[in-house]
This record gives structure tokens, C-alpha cells and sequence, in this order.
């Protein structure tokens, strides 16, 4: 047998379980620590910059054939844009058997076909980005001057800082918002040179003349060379005043007599804050593999080498460290699986009350979670919330086979064998058990291990940590467990030790299964009582779960909430930026917070009338709320301030659905006409604005913003030798922000920045003073040409699947689950009888909610046809599976009833609860089939008389099996420590359903078990187990 060369080899066997010891320590120190696992997305953001671009431009022109390129990339499974004043940003989300590095070379090929067709003036072409949804920033920094201007800042953190913190091993990205690169800006007066005699454009043509650098060439004489150098390129503002950029006759026409002339930024209309002081933001992200705590500690170090290298005047300052929280969380996590290890060797201790089988089955602990390391390491995983929470489940049930087998050496020895003939007999007795259990709990781990969508490519790593564990324990119960009870055990048993305590527990546990014995006799009389309920327990459990609160994943409190601002649409960026400081001084108030960021004009909103706020909570131990109380006492706060809506929302470790929005989740409905969609969306809005389900109603599209239409008269214009394209040319040059040239520094590039006076900018009858050339070289004042309407027009565009969308943004209610949010949204959107070309779904978080909910079910079913299937294969028998899946209904019917007890929602967390139930709970049946089989076989017990004998031979070992599993998770039901909330539910779902099944489980098997003897008319199994 399996065993045998192992208990002749005591020493080889406990060198090989030190080795694997000291290898899973050493992969231990070794691997990456995260919050979640390393979940490589497939997903591609494209962005794309045309300063002073309206959003219909920049939805018509730049993301329109960027989409139909990517749109025929394979894999694709969702693509969405946003296009706002000024910009455009592409989400491309692929299928997750796709390669991340495969999909941006195709991305880029996609780009680089639609090159052809997208507008001649973009200041840089599209670039993309490899976002991982579920990344942020590890480490937020930021940089702030009382007397620096913020174009310096910029300046500094980008040539600086970005350079340094690129160059760390295990960082992928850092990002720099709240300012723009250095530029020379200059502010024309119109008026002034129309009466000179020139336009906007013939400055422009002037200043990309007037600054150049190129290759001059050298001297190669017969002795010495020379290199050429000019000064041909201008660097400053003060440079540029003094250019002649025309003549009036004789006389030139110096840049600085028509125009203002100043060191400044390229865009004016973005901005960060700081609690209130204007910074700039530096945000780093790891690469995915990367250990987090190593990137942040290496960030740590390169900030102190680069302190001496910035101005006094500059303030570099750590925002926020997510790795406090991981620490802390990583801290709780491993003293929850010590409590955990604890709990179930008090256990072991408490049923055996003898040293060595206390001993023997709690040193499987170590040596599974030491080998569960090292294969880890092999895999690439991480420690993290849901591998560390896989542990500290297998700890639970991994002694489960050596407490068998060491139960098993004992009642031998009691018998009178030595234990080394005990512990080899033990082992062939129980090495069939063995296989059955770990046969069974792995193929109910199946669902998880080959779940389908990026939900799967989260929980994969949970469910092979897991496999990998219970594997280990396996093996180890069949080669370390039977060596050391053969060499370890003393002759003739070890006497029980205890005191008064023990001995009362021992005389307890006799009396307690003398009473089950009898009982069980009873229930043999009623066979079909105990068989209608377990018709009953199915017939509860469906109810239950028709009842129970549906939810997808279960809130986190990572200590930091974001948030979007959202203003009326034809606010002023100056105004937005007093009504932003507004809500952050309110948010500021609140005694849980530690330092509020907030940006204008920055990021994936680049609509004016938006802004983010980013707020950095206290320590857990210096606030008493979580994240969600925060919020809620915040949303009737920043609801009083007037003219500008917040909403807030905590951050979550999971990241699944990809997409950024006003609130948590999204119903995003498409259409192909924009004012219909928009109608349409409305009476949505205020229809989910009446359900009490949910709050924080909101749209991303605002279609009343104010919009200067110029209206050409082509009949005048081509009289006066006007061209359309020179009165787009001169707008443009006005009011865009256009960048007319480069200045080449010897970090970085600066850009020359044409536009009007910032009266002319702010005064929309400054169209009356533009003038635009004719054809001829005479001055034409823009109002003859045009004339202008005012309207109004979205201020943001988006796209879904190259179709018009809108998405309507909602938060949960208090104490609702989403499910039941999201069948109230359902039922409002079928109450309002939508065109049948308007069309809802849900999208992001709540997308990827509603397939995981739908997935639930399927896999449930397939955790049971897997075991159904395996144990049918391992007892030659179609019948036998049957009595030990009856142990199903009540373990779903126990754990249903914990979670509406406790108010825990069903969420995926849950499902994954009652998969693992299903294998644990069969244990117990399994062992007491096996017995039966051996009983029948060995001792010609009949059926109803072999099932007794093996329900009361195997009724300790179940109980402290159970019970071993019961404490296992209790830390986790409990839920104590930071990021409890993932956990908990897991671990409520699980005490109940282990301590239901095993109430109901140890009478309703027996009777299963002669039922099903009696239907196959007692043929016997054509394969058992040997002894």
C-alpha cells in the first residue's frame, strides 16, 4: 500500500515533510503581498487631446474611426467612449482569454489605421494605456509651493519625480494631474491687429516661424572643425515680446505690441487642490506581480533621495499609502488563520485529550499550509485577502483525513494491535476514505476552478489555493499521519489525559453516543418521515433562497472614498472651481477625514461642469464609522450646497466591471438619435429618483449647455474671398487653446500657445472683433461673414458599442441589497413602455452583478453533477452518490437561515460558502458509506445493520470533523479585523450549514443509504474498497 514505504522509513519521511517545510517558509517570504489577486484585465483605455474641440467634434471626428478600427479587433466585448470639450477617451474591454500585451499590439495597429482619417491638427497622436480596472494608485503624492507658480510644480514633478519613481522595479505607471507642461502663452489683441492690417492666423504663421531648432551642420577644416550653432530658438516669454512678427510699411509690428505675452501653462482649464491649496498630484501604480509593499517601500526610499533635489520652497508630501491598510489587513488576516489553527487543534484536543493525537493530526496544519506556499510561488500568486481567506477555510478541514486515520490507528490499538501493525492496517483501512473526501471537496471546487469571465480570473486563485491545500493534506494524512502514529504512539495506547474535565467529557461523549445510537434506531422506523425531510429541507432551502437579500460582493472599507462633482453645464471653469472648493471644505468637516485631493478638469471627466474628489480617511482606529457611514452622513451635507451635486462613493478592492462613473453602478441606455435617447433617459431618471431602493441618481450626459452656434453666410463669404476653412482657422486660433509651436528644453518640450485676451475669452461679443483674411490679403471683420445663435448642446458625448449611449448612475439605499435594486429598476424601465430602439441594460458593477448572480445557480448544479459524477466513478456504483448527496439540502438550508438571521446578503462570497458546504457536509456521509461497504463485505452485516454499525463506529470522528470545521471558520463568521466585511459572509454560511447538516445529515444519511439498498434490490457494489 501507499503507506507502507513511508512507515519503514520513518526518518526519509520526516526529512522530506522539513523540506517542504523550509521550501513553502522560503516561498512564503517570497510572495507578492496584495490586496487582491494579480488579475491581468484586458482592457485598453485610447485618449485623445484636440484642445478647444467641441464634444460633437471630438465624438465625430476622433472617436468615431478610432472605434470602427477597434471594433473589429477579435475579443472585443465591450467598447465605450466619452468625448467632452477638448477630449476623448476610449474603454475597450476584451474577453479574458485574451492576452494583454497581444490586445494593446492590436490597439495600436487599430490607431495606426485610423491615422489617415483623423483630424491634421492633433497636437500628439492618440496613445493608449494598459488599465487594469482594478488598480489604484498605490501611493499618492503631492507636490505644493506658496511662491512657485504651478507651471514650475509641473515642471518639477515631471521631469523630477516622474523620472525617479518610473525607474523602480514593480511600478507601471505614474501619473501627474492638477497642472500642464510649461508654455509661453500669447494673448492677442484683436482689435488691434485687425487694424493693422492682419488676423489670428497670420500671428500663427508668424510665432511657428519665429522659434526653431535643427541640424546646422559643421566645419571640417584642414586643422580644426567647428560645429554650427544659432540662436534660432526662442525659450521664454520675455524672448518672444521683442519679435518682429510683421511690417506696417517701415515700422515693425513687435509681437508684444499686439499681443500679451507670458510664462505660463498649455492648459489653463485643469487644476488639483490639496485640502483647499492648489498642488499638483502624483499617483504611482504597481505593475501587476508586483509586491505592493516592496513597490511603496522602495517609493519611500527614491522620495528621500529626492527631497535634496527639489527648491526649499517646494513641499513633497506622502496624500495617501494604500499598504497602510494592506498591512494592517495582511496583519489581521494571519492572526485570524492563528486563531483559526487554534481553535481547531483546541478541538482535537478537547475529543482526544491524549498528547501525541493532538500532536499528530495538528502538525498536518503546517506542513499542508508550508506546501500550499511553495506551489503558490510556482503559480505566481500572492498573498492576499482571498488566497490567505482560502487558508484559513483549509485549516478547517485539512486535519479532517489525519483526524480519521489517527482515530482509526487508536480503535485498532484498542483491539490490541502494536501500532506499527495498527498504524499499516489503519492506513489500508482508511486510504479509500481518504480519496473519497478529497476526491469529493476537489470536485466541488471544479465551478470555482473553471469559472468562466473576469469574476473567474479573480476566484481562480481562491480555488486552487484551496485544491492545492486540501491535496496536501491528503497526502500527508497517507504518508506523514500512519509514520508517526507507528513510531510516535506508545505500546498498548496512550491513556487519556484531563483531569475531572476530561473525564467528564469523555463520559459526556459516551453518553451522547449512546444516545445517538439509540435514536438512530428510531429514525430506521421512520424512513419515510426522515425522507420527507429531506424533501422538506429542498422545499425550504428554494424558498430560503427566493427570500434571502441577493447582493454581488460584499463592501469594503479600504479607508478611501472618490467621488465626482457635477455643476450646470455652462459653468465657467473659474466658477467650478469655487463651487468644488465649496465641497471640500464640507467634506473636510467631517472628524473620520484625513485629507480630501480634488482635480478640475482632469481625468476621465474632461467636462467643465465635472470634478473628482479623492478623500483620504483616518486610520481605522482613529474614527469609529466605516467608509459607507462616512458617505452617508456627508450626501444631506453636500446636498445643501447650491449650484454643484456631489456623489461619493467608498473604494473597493474589486474592480470587475470596468467602468468609471458617478456612482457604484450603472444603467446605460442606447439609441441612435441623441435628443430622443436624451428624452428618454429623463423620464428614467426621475422614475429611478422615486425608488427609496436607491440614491444617487444621476446621468453623464447634461445636454442644456449653453452653445455659440456660428452661422456662416457662404453666399457672403465667397463674394468677400472668405473660405469656410479660414473662419474655422480663426476660431480656432481664438478660443482653442491652439499650439502653435515647440520650444525645446533640455529635460522636456515646452508649447507656444496662441488665443485672444482673456476680456475677448470671456466675452462672447468678441466674435464682433475677429477678423479673418480674404482671399485677397484684406482684413474681413468676422460679423459680416457670420452671424451667431445661441443654443444649447450636450457637454459631454458618449458612445456604447459605436451606438449612442447614456448612463444613468445609482447608489444602494441603506441596508438593500442590489438584487433587489436592480429587479426595482427592471420593473420601472418595463413600466414605462420605452421605443423599441431605446434600449436599457445594466452595465459595469451592476453588469457584471447581474451574470455572476445568473452563474450562481449553474454553479451550484455543477459542483454537485462533478462530485456526483467522481463518487460514482470511485464506488463502481450509480446508487451510492445518491446517499451522499442527500447530505446537500439541509447544509444549504442552515446556511440560508445564518445569513437572513445575521442579515448577510447573498453574494457571490455566499455561493462560494455552499459550494465548499457541499463538499465538507458529504464527508460525513462518506465516511459512514465506507464503513458500511466494509461492514457488509467483512463482517456479512446487512445493510440497515452495517449503516448503524458505521453511524455509530464513525459518529466521534464526524462530530469532531465538524466541529474542527465549525471553529475553523468561526474567526471569519465572527468577522473581526480590517477588510472582515469579504470574509464574513463566507464564514456565517458556513457555521450554519455545518452545524444544520450536522443535526440533520447523522440519521437522514442511514436512511438514505437502506433506502437506496432496498431500490437496488441489495445488489452489492461490483467494487469496494480493500482492506
Amino acid at each position: 500500500m501507499l503507506s507502507d514505504p513511508f512507515i519503514r522509513r520513518p526518518i526519509a519521511t520526516s526529512l522530506v515533510m522539513i523540506g517542504v517545510m523550509l521550501l513553502g517558509l522560503v516561498a512564503y517570504f517570497h510572495l507578492p503581498v496584495a490586496s487582491m489577486p494579480v488579475v491581468d484585465l484586458p482592457t485598453i483605455v485610447v485618449r485623445t487631446g484636440l484642445p478647444g474641440a467641441s464634444p460633437e467634434t471630438m465624438a465625430a471626428a476622433v472617436a468615431t474611426p478610432l472605434e470602427r478600427q477597434i471594433g473589429t479587433i477579435a475579443g472585443l466585448t465591450e467598447l465605450t467612449s466619452i468625448n467632452a470639450l477638448g477630449g476623448s477617451t476610449i474603454v475597450a474591454q476584451f474577453d479574458v482569454s485574451r492576452d494583454v500585451d497581444g490586445v494593446a499590439r492590436d490597439v495600436q495597429a487599430a490607431i495606426n489605421a485610423a491615422a489617415a482619417t483623423l483630424p491634421a491638427d492633433l497636437p500628439a497622436p492618440p496613445f493608449y494605456i494598459k488599465a487594469n480596472p482594478n488598480i489604484f494608485p498605490v501611493i499618492t503624492l503631492s507636490l505644493a509651493s506658496d511662491i512657485m507658480p504651478a507651471a514650475q510644480v509641473y515642471d518639477f514633478a515631471d521631469q523630477i519625480v516622474l523620472q525617479k519613481l518610473s525607474q523602480i522595479p514593480g511600478v507601471s505607471q505614474v501619473s501627474i494631474s492638477g497642472a500642464d507642461k510649461t508654455a509661453v502663452r500669447v494673448a492677442v489683441d484683436p482689435v488691434r491687429i485687425g487694424a493693422l492690417g492682419l488676423d489670428l492666423e497670420d500671428v500663427r504663421a508668424a510665432l511657428s516661424a519665429l522659434s526653431t531648432l535643427g541640424p546646422k551642420g559643421s566645419f571640417d577644416g584642414p586643422e580644426k572643425s567647428f560645429s554650427i550653432a544659432a540662436n534660432d530658438q526662442l525659450r521664454d516669454a520675455a524672448a518672444f515680446r521683442g519679435q518682429i512678427v510683421a511690417w506696417k510699411g517701415s515700422a515693425p509690428i513687435r509681437l508684444g505690441d499686439i499681443a500679451t505675452v507670458t510664462d505660463d501653462v498649455s492648459n489653463t482649464k485643469v487644476g488639483s487642490w490639496l485640502d483647499g491649496k492648489r498642488a499638483v498630484l502624483v499617483e504611482v501604480r504597481k505593475r501587476p506581480g508586483a509586491n505592493t509593499i516592496e513597490v511603496v517601500d522602495r517609493v519611500h526610499v527614491a522620495l528621500a533621495e529626492l527631497r535634496p533635489l527639489l527648491p526649499p520652497a517646494l513641499d513633497l508630501r506622502v496624500v495617501a499609502d494604500r499598504t497602510k491598510v494592506l498591512r494592517a489587513g495582511i496583519f489581521d488576516l494571519q492572526l485570524t488563520m492563528l486563531l483559526s489553527t487554534a481553535l481547531v487543534i483546541l478541538v482535537i484536543a478537547l475529543f482526544l485529550r491524549r498528547f501525541w493525537a493532538t500532536v499528530i493530526p495538528a502538525a498536518t496544519i503546517p506542513v499542508a499550509v508550508c506546501a500550499t506556499f511553495a506551489v503558490m510561488y510556482l503559480l505566481g500568486y500572492s498573498l492576499d485577502n482571498l488566497s490567505i481567506m482560502a487558508l484559513i477555510i483549509a485549516v478547517g478541514f485539512i486535519v479532517d483525513d489525519t483526524i480519521v486515520m489517527v482515530e482509526n490507528v487508536f480503535r485498532l490499538m484498542e483491539q490490541g494491535a502494536s501500532p506499527l501493525d495498527a498504524a499499516k492496517r489503519g492506513a489500508r483501512q482508511i486510504a479509500f476514505t481518504v480519496v473519497s473526501l478529497t476526491a469529493s471537496l476537489i470536485a466541488a471546487l471544479i465551478p470555482i476552478l473553471f469559472m468562466p469571465g473576469i469574476l473567474g480570473r479573480f476566484f481562480q486563485e481562491f480555488g486552487v489555493t484551496l485544491a492545492v491545500a486540501i491535496l496536501a493534506s491528503a497526502v500527508i494524512s497517507l504518508t506523514l499521519t500512519p509514520t508517526m502514529c507507528a513510531h510516535l504512539l506508545p505500546p498498548g495506547g496512550e491513556a487519556a489525559k484531563g483531569g475531572r474535565l476530561g473525564e467528564a467529557m469523555e463520559r459526556g461523549l459516551a453518553r451522547l453516543g449512546e444516545a445517538y445510537g439509540r435514536s438512530l434506531a428510531t429514525a430506521l422506523t421512520v424512513p419515510w418521515t426522515m425522507l420527507g425531510i429531506i424533501v422538506v429541507a429542498m422545499l425550504l432551502g428554494l424558498g430560503l433562497y427566493g427570500v434571502v437579500p441577493k447582493g454581488f460582493l460584499p463592501k469594503q472599507d479600504t479607508g478611501v472614498i472618490r467621488g465626482v462633482t457635477d455643476a450646470p453645464p455652462d459653468i465657467s471653469f473659474d466658477a467650478m472651481r469655487a463651487r468644488q472648493a465649496d465641497v471640500v471644505r464640507a467634506i473636510m468637516a467631517d472628524p473620520a477625514v484625513d485629507s480630501v485631493s480634488s482635480s478640475v478638469g482632469v481625468g476621465i471627466f474632461n467636462a467643465l461642469n465635472n470634478g473628482s474628489i479623492t478623500v483620504n480617511l483616518k486610520p481605522f482606529g482613529q474614527r469609529d464609522v466605516s467608509a459607507d457611514q462616512v458617505v452617508e452622513r456627508l450626501r444631506p451635507k453636500l446636498a445643501k450646497l447650491v449650484g454643484i451635486d456631489s456623489y461619493l462613493r467608498p473604494v473597493d478592492d474589486f474592480g470587475v466591471g470596468g467602468r468609471a462613473g458617478r456612482a457604484t453602478y450603472q444603467y446605460t441606455m442606447l439609441g441612435p438619435d441623441l435628443p430622443r435617447l436624451t428624452r428618454q433617459v429623463e423620464r428614467m431618471r426621475e422614475a429611478m429618483r422615486a425608488l427609496p431602493e436607491i440614491t444617487d441618481v444621476s446621468t453623464d450626459q447634461a445636454a442644456n449647455g449653453l452653445t455659440a452656434r456660428i452661422v456662416i453666410d457662404r453666399d457672403s463669404a465667397a463674394r468677400l474671398g472668405v473660405s469656410v476653412a479660414a473662419i474655422d482657422t480663426a476660431l480656432y486660433n481664438a478660443f482653442g487653446q491652439r499650439q502653435v509651436a515647440n520650444i525645446y528644453n533640455e529635460f522636456d518640450q515646452a508649447k507656444v500657445v496662441i488665443e485672444v485676451r482673456a476680456d475677448d475669452r470671456d466675452d462672447i461679443d468678441a466674435l464682433d472683433r475677429l477678423y479673418v483674411s480674404a482671399t485677397d490679403g484684406r482684413q474681413v471683420p468676422l460679423s459680416v461673414v457670420t452671424s451667431r445663435d445661441l443654443g444649447l448642446l450636450p457637454v459631454q458625448i458618449n458612445h456604447m458599442g459605436q451606438l449612442l449611449a447614456i448612463t444613468i448612475g445609482f447608489n444602494l439605499a441603506p441596508d438593500i441589497a442590489l438584487g433587489t435594486a436592480m429587479t426595482k429598476i427592471e420593473a420601472t424601465a418595463r413600466g414605462l413602455n420605452l421605443p423599441p430602439d431605446i434600449t436599457g441594460l445594466f452595465a459595469g458593477d451592476a453588469k457584471a452583478a447581474s451574470d455572476a448572480g445568473s452563474a450562481q445557480l449553474w454553479m451550484l448544479l455543477g459542483a454537485i453533477v462533478a462530485i456526483y459524477l467522481v463518487l460514482g466513478m470511485l464506488y463502481e456504483s450509480y446508487a451510492h452518490p445518491l446517499t451522499i448527496l442527500s447530505t446537500i439540502p439541509s447544509s444549504g438550508v442552515g446556511a440560508l437561515l445564518a445569513l437572513l438571521i445575521t442579515g448577510t446578503e447573498f453574494s457571490f462570497i455566499a455561493a462560494i460558502a455552499l459550494i465548499l458546504l457541499i463538499g465538507i457536509v458529504m464527508k460525513n456521509a462518506i465516511m459512514m458509506v465506507d464503513f458500511a461497504l466494509v461492514a457488509e463485505r467483512e463482517l456479512g452485516l446487512a445493510p440497515r445493520d452495517a449503516i448503524v454499525h458505521a453511524a455509530r463506529q464513525r459518529f466521534r470522528p464526524i462530530t469532531m470533523t465538524t466541529m474542527a470545521a465549525v471553529f475553523g471558520a468561526l474567526p471569519l463568521a465572527i468577522g473581526v479585523g480590517i477588510g472582515s466585511e469579504l470574509r464574513q459572509p463566507l464564514g456565517i454560511a458556513m457555521v450554519g450549514g455545518l452545524i444544520a447538516a450536522q443535526f440533520v445529515t447523522i440519521y437522514t444519511t442511514p436512511v438514505v443509504y437502506v433506502a437506496v439498498d432496498r431500490l437496488r434490490g441489495r445488489r452489492r457494489p461490483r467494487l469496494l474498497p480493500a482492506a
